[in-house]
């Protein structure tokens, strides 16, 4: 294998583990919130803001991940 198909394989592999675990937790807390407020509707106005913010924060990692991706 030459340079440039490490390189390649590299950065795919950079991004698969990069995403894998933010997607767990977006689809972990968005399914979690969904049952809470499928139990308890009124919860929604209660649930939605940090349920946003959890996902927003995890979604951070995956972007911080498709940054270092760009940098190799």
């Amino acid at each position: 294998m030459d340079a440039a198909t490490i390189e390649i394989f590299t950065k795919g592999i950079t991004i698969a583990i990069g995403g894998f675990g933010p997607a767990l937790a977006v689809g972990f807390i968005g399914g979690k919130a969904m049952e809470s407020i499928g139990r308890n509707p009124e919860s929604l106005d209660k649930l939605f803001v940090p349920m946003l913010l959890g996902m927003a924060f995890a979604e951070a990692i995956a972007i911080y991940a498709l940054v270092i991706t760009f940098i190799l």
